[in-house]
């Protein structure tokens, strides 16, 4: 349909100025030599002068489509089953031009309709704002999967050139003083128009968006905006990719296989697989994740190749090489305080917060302040268990970063009788998706999963899936990306590659990526108990994408606020342990025999173990992220190390066993992402997520009919209403952070 539009648009244009031209050199022909009385002639002659004026506005889309070859794969929407991306089709060369029109269309289009005559509706604004941008939403969403899950240089170097650019588009938007007096007229008398609430919700939503971007600000304000925008916006990429750079070339190459022992069989020959891909064949490479601890450091005997191995971690990116990020984000902190002057805050932090459920800094804080003596208190007695073990092996050195996790784990044998490797056999990840992560969304929703090979992926890893609702009707496609590559971002996350709108007639497309060891050819694919856990915690995200059912885009699936959108997946996490589901999927890969229920206890009696440790490096990172963004605007450039150790020492964090989970040269959420000023989030949610588990636990646990209230309460709902409002409503009273403490051992039940 697109390209018959842009057909008959251009056929249309061409008949108009032709007439235009027509019409031009009748008046010259016949000009009086004083200003004349039309005559009937002369009026018929400006005829076609008006069919060009009616004419020349055509659609915008068929203006940005027509600076963009049809060729091009972003041209139009796919015709994939749901506008799967067609993958096979896209190359590196097609998405700059595709993005360039795609940003002409939107802005094109926006303002077409600031521009509307008519006076401001909620058709003619908010509904027309809802269906622009279209070319710009496909190729971005293609865009965003491929430079976090599968880049490459050219798609990296683009991504530092678009950032500037993207970022003005949106603010030629946003700083549009036409189309926010529509959006402000619609907004002020938004309870008299007889709206249903998810049109109520959007008219608020886009006013707030309007309003935090700047809209209200002075002209000269506003191009300082736009400035201080396209400068983080290009060194935000400029981070992206340094950090993609210095986690690739920052594992640890180790030489001699000794210095390896205590690593399972299938991790040394994945280092090798490594050093050989690397050209470094003969040795071996622990390649990084995007934490600052290592799973290796859990098996590793050798407490010289832990050092190594921890150290290179820890400053992967300040090498004061190209790498090195600490000049990169003391300016974006720097650029975002400066941003919140301007936007009439004290600092980002509480610019950032408005549309969040916290609301303040000071809430924030406030969480924050209740959760950190509960777990340095117990990290430190955990830190004295594990001296006390080395004491007694006559260790004669005192626990270190790099020591924590080997000898916690000897630890947890010694008192549980538990270690990972009693554990590993059972998760096969096949398994754990087929017969854990889908299986429970069977029990709960009545979902059903069918694996597909007949559509294209960006990498042959991938796998897509067909997901069927309990009426037998498509919900949505689901992709998963789980093995660890070196041209992939780190850690783990869930994105659309199309959204569910009503409005536009999508459904949802959607995508879980983490970085799990892959093994090698014709080995099993054994994960650990805390990749499991990720892949439950990503399919909650999935599962709030693929249950959205909004009218508009901006409110669809988990388009919500920052302290709101990881409730779901922290909450899914709860079923992989759940009888029912555990027993389905944890199946010795060998012997095929389910894990036994004795395994079950021990894994349940020793599930509080090392909490005070791990709860402590997510506290400390949640308060480097809030201490770099409650930066006072006239604040200097920072120096990055010293900030950071000022900041754990003022919150209490500062133990030195217990490093943050990130540290600030390599904290992707809150520089590269958009977890800035909401990295707290995570605890802020697993509140949430605890407390939601409750009511199931009051209610009869894992049932088909609570999943469905769960479902229609908190699921489906989207952005179409206050969230705090949405899990009352559930809950049925404010969030209690009790649950949360229990559940971390840091309280009695």
């Amino acid at each position: 349909m697109e390209i018959w539009g842009f057909f008959i648009c251009t056929v249309m244009s061409y008949i108009s100025f032709v007439l235009l031209c027509y019409a031009v050199l009748h008046l010259l022909m016949n000009r009086p030599s004083r200003r004349p009385k039309l005559s009937p002639m002369n009026r018929l002659s400006l005829l076609p002068l008006l069919a060009f004026v009616l004419f020349s506005p055509i659609s915008s889309r068929s203006q940005a489509a027509s600076t963009l070859d049809p060729s091009n794969p972003f041209f139009s929407a796919s015709t994939l089953p749901l506008q799967a991306p067609a993958f096979d089709k896209i190359k590196n060369s097609d998405f700059k031009p595709a993005i360039e029109a795609g940003m002409k269309q939107k802005l094109a289009e926006m303002q077409q309709i600031a521009d509307n005559p008519a006076p401001p509706s909620f058709a003619n604004t908010l509904v027309a704002m809802e269906k622009s941008g279209r070319l710009l939403a496909r190729v971005n969403a293609v865009f965003n999967t491929l430079t976090g899950a599968n880049t490459n240089p050219e798609l990296q170097k683009l991504e530092q050139e678009e950032a500037p650019k993207l970022a003005a588009n949106n603010d030629d938007i946003l700083l549009n003083t036409k189309l926010f007096k529509r959006v402000e007229a619609i907004f002020e008398k938004r309870d008299q128009l007889h709206l249903d609430a998810e049109s109520k919700r959007l008219a608020e939503i886009y006013y707030q968006n309007f309003v935090l971007g700047g809209a209200r600000l002075s002209e000269t304000d506003k191009a300082a905006l736009r400035k201080l925008n396209q400068e983080e916006a290009s060194l935000r990429a400029k981070f992206n990719s340094q950090l993609l750079a210095g986690t690739k070339s920052g594992g640890l190459v180790v030489d001699n296989k000794a210095a390896l022992a205590g690593l399972p069989d299938e991790a040394i020959e994945s280092a090798a697989r490594n050093a050989k891909a690397a050209g470094l064949a003969g040795k071996w490479l622990i390649s990084l994740q995007n934490t600052t601890q290592q799973p290796e450091l859990q098996s590793l005997t050798d407490r010289n190749t832990r050092k190594k191995l921890f150290d290179a971690s820890f400053i992967r990116t300040e090498k004061n090489d190209a790498n090195d990020t600490r000049a990169t984000i003391a300016r974006i902190a720097q650029i975002r305080a400066q941003k919140a002057k301007l936007l009439g805050f004290t600092n980002y932090a509480a610019w950032k917060l408005q549309n969040q459920m916290a609301k303040t800094p000071e809430a924030v804080e406030q969480f924050l302040r209740k959760l950190v003596p509960a777990a340095t208190a117990k990290a430190k007695q955990e830190a004295a268990d594990i001296q006390a073990l080395i004491d007694g092996q006559k260790g004669g050195f005192k626990a270190e970063a790099w020591d924590w996790n080997f000898y916690a784990e000897q630890v947890r044998k010694a008192r549980f009788d538990l270690d990972e490797s009693q554990i590993k056999p059972y998760l096969e990840i096949d398994n754990v998706l087929r017969n854990g992560v889908f299986y429970a969304a069977n029990l709960l929703y009545g979902l059903s999963f069918k694996e597909r090979k007949d559509l294209p992926v960006y990498q042959e890893d991938v796998r897509v899936f067909d997901v069927f609702d309990k009426d037998g009707s498509q919900l949505g496609l689901f992709y998963c990306d789980y093995y660890k590559r070196d041209n992939k971002r780190g850690g783990a996350w869930m994105s659309n590659m199309v959204g569910q709108s009503k409005l536009l007639g999508t459904k949802p497309v959607i995508y879980n990526v983490c970085n799990f060891n892959k093994p090698a050819p014709g080995q099993p694919a054994l994960i650990s108990s805390s990749d499991m856990r990720t892949m439950f915690h990503e399919f909650g995200h999935a599962l709030h994408g693929l249950f959205a059912s909004q009218e508009y885009p901006l409110l669809s699936g988990t388009a919500t606020a920052r302290d709101f959108v990881e409730f779901p997946s922290q909450f899914n996490e709860h079923w992989a342990m759940d009888p029912k589901v555990i027993s389905h999927y944890a199946i010795h890969y060998k012997t095929g025999q389910p894990i036994p229920q004795q395994l079950i206890d021990k894994i349940k009696k020793a599930s509080t173990f090392n909490q005070g440790y791990s709860f402590t490096e997510i506290l400390a990172a949640h308060n480097l992220d809030l201490e770099w963004h409650t930066l006072k605007p006239d604040a200097p450039l920072q120096e990055v190390d010293q900030f950071e150790s000022n900041a754990l020492h003022k919150t209490g964090l500062d133990l030195p066993q217990v490093p943050p989970r990130y540290r600030s040269s390599y904290f992707s959420h809150i520089w590269g992402s958009g977890y800035a000023a909401g990295y707290y989030a995570y605890s802020w949610t697993e509140m949430l997520a605890h407390d939601a588990y409750s009511w199931f636990e009051e209610h009869g646990g894992l049932t088909r009919e609570n999943g469905q209230r769960f479902r229609n309460m908190v699921l489906s709902r989207g952005n179409s209403e206050d969230l705090g409002k949405m899990f009352r409503d559930f809950r049925g009273h404010d969030p209690d952070i009790h649950p949360l403490l229990v559940s971390r051992g840091l309280v009695a039940q």
